[in-house]
């Protein structure tokens, strides 16, 4: 087979000639680690190296520099099984100054790989296996989609080998929910290069988790895989390289969407496209004059809508946080005050909440919700009183009856002067040694008295 000149300059740096075809069509991915055999010669045939000789297999992590170039590029277009020979330049190899005393300098080396097997690049954020990808054709240039970055991809969703998704989408990197895209293609899509298709396995926490999707007729709890292929992308704005007008118009832009996911009812959503337009307004040092004035208003109504967000997704102490900087900004603002009354509510502190509330009655006396929330707090408050009275004397009555516990437990240990020690009258224990009378018998506890051992209290 003609050598083929995989070197990225095209210069003949690296050439490459395959001994033995590999089997399928994956490829071995950057970051993870790929089991190979090998034979390195220099071009007189003298052998320098050999794993095979040592009946023991080499492992390595792709494209992390842990091998000289030439592997690093070489390996990256073999499959599995595929046996290979690479010629090196010694500026893929070892360069000018070799690997004595084996390696001369400048020396142009060969190597005869085979490679095994890899283990597939783990994208997930824990480094849990949770998203894993195996490269089957490699992208070009060295950028990534960012969140917010426009793409535009093929995907081919299976599970258990049956394809239940198939097509193109565009979507902005962050918004994939809206399409049906899950939160695992999404994250590694970070890590792809335009022009790259890759094999996904990602696991149900970052799939379609406990709920399953209908649409798709995916159970809860499922393992999915999916071949992405990622076409273009468009990379997104950031703020740092936008002036104050601009940052203003993308984070109107920002809150318009957020609004959208809002009716949606897509508040995860909204609650990112929100917080990215307060990005968008952070740094108060770009806007002046009649700029200062409108970043403050686009500020104020974006943490009213995240604070409503969060009260509707049952976030209370970040509806708090929201509604306090509102308040920041205007601290007479009704809507403020109201939902961070609630937050407390629902935090279970309606002595802190009704204080909200009554600020709401001060802006706006006719405002009946706030009345209402009142009446609601104070409710909790005495509920709460009574709970608590009634903890406390439960718990004194447990106080008192574990004292009469250990009261009635000290009598018990306590000698009975009639059984205990006296003890019923035997014959031995008479005075006399003599028979018991009938009355004795009668009444064994009865201690009968007769010192001298005479019939003098027999018929007593």
């Amino acid at each position: 087979m003609v050598a083929e000149d995989i070197s990225p300059a095209k210069n003949g740096g690296i050439l490459k000639e395959i001994i033995k075809e590999g089997v399928g069509d994956e490829l071995p991915v950057v970051g993870g680690s790929v089991t190979v055999h090998y034979t390195g010669t220099l071009l007189d045939g003298t052998k320098f190296d050999s794993s095979r000789d040592r009946n023991q297999p080499f492992k390595f992590n792709l494209g992390m520099s842990d091998v000289i170039a030439a592997w690093d590029i070489g390996v990256a277009t073999m499959k599995r099984g595929e046996v290979a020979m690479l010629t090196c330049a010694p500026e893929y190899a070892y360069g000018k100054t070799g690997s004595p005393p084996k390696i001369p300098p400048n020396a142009t080396l060969n190597f005869e790989i085979e490679v095994i097997d890899w283990t597939e690049e783990d994208l997930s954020p824990e480094k849990d296996g949770s998203i894993t990808r195996v490269q089957i054709t490699p992208g070009k240039d060295h950028s990534n989609p960012r969140d917010g970055s426009l793409v535009n991809i093929h995907l081919t969703g299976k599970y258990n080998d049956e394809v239940f998704d198939d097509r193109d989408v565009q979507f902005c990197l962050g918004e994939g929910e809206k399409d049906d895209i899950v939160e695992g293609v999404e994250k590694a899509l970070e890590s792809f290069k335009s022009g790259e298709k890759s094999k996904l396995k990602i696991k149900s926490k970052y799939a379609f988790k406990s709920e399953g999707n209908t649409k798709f007729n995916i159970p809860p709890n499922a393992n999915v895989e999916y071949i992405v292929e990622l076409k273009s992308f468009e990379k997104a704005v950031r703020s740092w390289n936008l002036n104050g007008s601009q940052k203003i118009e993308q984070a109107k832009i920002s809150k318009d969407k957020g609004t959208n996911y809002f009716k949606e009812e897509r508040y995860k959503l909204a609650i990112k496209m929100y917080k990215k337009a307060l990005d968008f307004l952070s740094y108060d040092k770009e806007f002046e004059n009649e700029l200062k004035s409108e970043s403050q208003s686009l500020l104020l109504s974006t943490h009213l809508n995240l604070s409503l967000c969060y009260l509707k997704t049952d976030q209370n102490i970040e509806c708090k946080d929201a509604c306090t900087a509102a308040l920041k900004i205007d601290p007479l603002n009704e809507k403020a005050y109201f939902r961070r009354g609630q937050a407390y509510l629902a935090l279970t502190m309606p002595d802190v909440a009704i204080q909200d509330f009554e600020h709401v009655l001060e802006i706006e006396p006719k405002n009946v919700a706030a009345v209402k929330h009142i009446h609601i707090c104070k409710n909790v408050i005495k509920k709460e009183k009574e709970k608590e009275k009634k903890l406390y004397a439960n718990m004194f009555e447990k106080f008192a009856q574990q004292d009469r516990q250990k009261e009635e437990e000290k009598l018990r240990q306590q000698p009975d002067v009639m059984r205990g020690v006296l003890g019923e009258w035997g014959q031995e224990e008479r005075p006399g040694g003599r028979d018991a009378t009938a009355f004795e018998k009668e009444n064994p506890n009865i201690l009968m008295l007769n010192a001298n051992g005479t019939d003098e209290f027999q018929n007593m």
